[in-house]
């Protein structure tokens, strides 16, 4: 997932989204600590997925105040 994909979302979609993307994180580390995760490196690529909406909706509420 890109930032420029999030761009143009609500906070709504944004929120759902992001809701998602953590319970993803938990299962994953969940499969981590019971050594039935193949790839690791998608643990890596899901946080900064969070990271990144996280950001789209810092920046819907900056926008929103100015």
């Amino acid at each position: 997932m890109k930032y420029t994909d999030l761009e143009g979302k609500d906070a709504k979609a944004l929120n759902e989204l992001l809701k998602e993307k953590k319970l993803l994180l938990f299962k994953l580390k969940a499969k981590l600590r019971t050594m039935q995760l193949n790839n690791p490196n998608e643990i890596k690529e899901v946080r900064r997925d969070i990271a990144r909406i996280n950001t789209a909706l810092t920046a819907l509420t900056k926008e929103a105040k100015a």
